[in-house]
């Protein structure tokens, strides 16, 4: 069972990464708390985490602003991802329990089914279990805690330029397989899954820079 921190953490970051809380939009605990029902001592917790998440920025006095999006913070995201991502991938891979390589394995062929029927909310939610199912896995706190400040603000990114597209089927294809890999145990099969799936991603952040 998730704390209230915890949980007004969850509640506010699925708010910021779905853009329900806009970039840009100045908010306060009081308000906060009162959208999601949850006392502004976890709320102010939460807020705390988001800002070094780079989601949002605490004014002293000011309030609290959901942080822009911004491509070249996106490709400095990636480029710290591919190595925390592809140490986790292989370390889950070799020593997850047999009951998380299952539980990993199942997030897969939910990710798959949510990308045939188009769920893109459905998938994020997935892509954030799979990020934290992985990292758990892998047995390897630091790295752990050094990629989750890193991976909302990616999916807040993903999110806001695929929002008014169809799905990608390739997108969903390669999440789907760094799961299966590590389900099935192969440690150079996740490395190489996670490495083609970061690649994507690169591809898909540079494809939103202004022309020069």
């Amino acid at each position: 069972m998730l704390t209230l921190n915890e949980e007004a953490y969850r509640r506010l970051e699925e708010l910021i990464v779905t853009l329900e809380l806009e970039p840009g939009c100045v908010v306060s605990e009081a308000m906060l708390s009162e959208r999601i029902g949850i006392g502004t001592t976890p709320i102010r917790e939460a807020l705390q985490r988001l800002a070094r998440e780079y989601l949002v920025q605490i004014l002293p006095r000011r309030g609290v602003v959901v942080t822009a999006i911004d491509v070249r913070l996106q490709l400095q995201v990636l480029e710290a991802r591919r190595e925390l991502d592809r140490l986790i991938a292989r370390s889950a891979a070799r020593r997850a329990s047999a009951a998380e390589r299952a539980r990993i394995g199942e997030i897969g062929a939910r990710m798959l089914k949510a990308g045939r029927k188009g769920d893109l909310h459905g998938f994020l939610r997935l892509d954030d279990a799979l990020n934290q199912q992985a990292a758990h896995a892998a047995r390897n706190e630091v790295a752990a805690n050094a990629v989750a400040a890193l991976h909302a603000v990616s999916r807040r990114f993903w999110f806001h330029h695929q929002a008014d597209s169809p799905l990608s089927a390739e997108t969903v294809a390669l999440h789907a397989a760094v799961a299966e890999a590590i389900g099935s145990g192969d440690e150079a099969r996740a490395a190489a899954s996670s490495d083609a799936l970061i690649d994507h991603l690169f591809e898909f952040a540079r494809a939103t820079l202004p022309d020069t």
